[in-house]
């Protein structure tokens, strides 16, 4: 386990999530929101509240899952806009975002899938995330826990969305401002190249 200070993260973890950014990781992710690739696969894509890419995101199964075993079901949301890379993003000004993603989110699930109920989806992301741009994993309560679900890389999207309507301070006052304390193996890049340095000290 790591704490990741407000501090840590703007002088070690954005430049590194910018770097991972640069290297054209997110390419298979813009070919998709853009139409190139994968359309089939969408099950749903929502304009926004607005009709804006703002606010606008899809809705597709996850490569893992065999899309018929529905206890296991696994899909991602991702958003349309390039500016938010992870849960830290975040802040008071994007909670009714939020809370309309969720709706949506849920509402367009439980249409396609008519044998899952609401109250059998579960949504939330993670951090550190696999890619930095913002998804939500959505997936039955059912599914077999995995180390992606563990407590410590899995943030709920109700608990974040009531931390952030919980923080004092305007809209711009986010998860940016806090400590995060969440799981990071060994053989991570950032375990390597910053977390290990820092917990050895400086050299000398």
């Amino acid at each position: 386990m790591v704490t990741e200070t407000p501090e840590i993260y703007q002088q070690h973890v954005r430049p590194y999530m910018a770097q991972q950014r640069e290297e054209g990781r997110l390419n298979w992710v813009f070919n998709v929101l853009e139409g190139r690739k994968e359309q089939k696969d969408i099950i749903y894509r929502d304009p926004g509240q607005d009709g804006t890419k703002e606010e606008a995101f899809i809705l597709a199964p996850d490569l893992n899952w065999d899309r018929t075993t529905l206890t296991s079901l696994h899909l991602l949301a991702i958003v349309e806009r390039r500016d938010i890379w992870s849960l830290r993003d975040l802040n008071k000004g994007h909670i009714v975002w939020l809370k309309h993603m969720r709706e949506k989110i849920l509402e367009a699930t439980v249409e396609r899938y008519p044998e899952v109920d609401r109250d059998q989806v579960k949504l939330y992301m993670h951090y550190q995330p696999t890619f930095y741009h913002l998804h939500i994993h959505v997936v039955h309560v059912m599914l077999e826990p995995t180390s992606t679900q563990a407590t410590g890389k899995a943030f709920g999207l109700e608990n974040l969305i009531s931390q952030l309507e919980a923080m004092a301070g305007g809209p711009d006052t986010g998860m940016a401002d806090v400590s995060l304390t969440y799981v990071l193996g060994e053989a991570h890049d950032l375990w390597l190249e910053v977390f290990q340095p820092l917990a050895k000290g400086p050299k000398g």
